[in-house]
């Protein structure tokens, strides 16, 4: 354990910073305060594994990260769902046909995506569109785009085939585009 090392400090110290992480990916004010406390009582029950390697907020975000995705895996597995459900985009065997690509395909963006993603209002924006998404959907957005984890992980954490989340995650995509195009000015 790390000489610094001090669980009383914690909440003062990081409990905005780690609250801030738990919001972006969750989007619910309540959980998010829930995952903070379970994280802060998971660093104080592990702090003799603790080596100091890192930073205390390091450590600590990497347990959040872990409460995030067991969150994740646990919303999504208490429903079945079925990725055969018919959509018209797609032909049976998972390729998008040809009348799609031509007649619905996404038009291009003419914003300026790092500024539109460092505006907190647009983030508010997206975070509403995520919970528009099928929960399975979002929860692989979440997973793969916005906790960066790689696909073979996030289809070991969600129990998918990488093509099954290739599938989710372009429908996820094309439904948040479809999002923010028509409600973000």
């Amino acid at each position: 354990m790390a000489k610094n090392t001090d669980p009383n400090t914690w909440v003062d110290a990081y409990s905005d910073l780690l609250f801030r992480y738990a919001i972006i990916r969750v989007n619910d004010e309540q959980l998010a305060e829930d995952l903070v406390q379970e994280t802060f009582l998971a660093g104080l029950k592990n702090l003799n594994s603790f080596q100091g390697k890192s930073t205390e907020l390091t450590w600590l975000t990497a347990i959040l990260k872990r409460k995030i995705i067991d969150h994740y895996r646990k919303k999504t597995t208490r429903k079945e769902y079925s990725l055969d459900e018919p959509d018209e985009r797609f032909d049976s065997n998972g390729g998008m046909k040809d009348h799609w690509v031509k007649d619905s395909a996404p038009s291009a963006w003419n914003i300026e995506a790092d500024k539109q993603l460092e505006s907190k209002e647009f983030m508010q924006f997206l975070q509403a569109c995520i919970a528009h998404l099928p929960e399975k959907w979002a929860s692989c957005f979440v997973l793969r785009v916005m906790e960066e984890m790689k696909s073979d992980e996030v289809c070991k954490e969600l129990d998918l085939t990488s093509s099954n989340l290739w599938v989710i995650l372009h429908r996820a995509r094309l439904q948040l585009r479809d999002c923010i195009e028509k409600g973000w000015s």
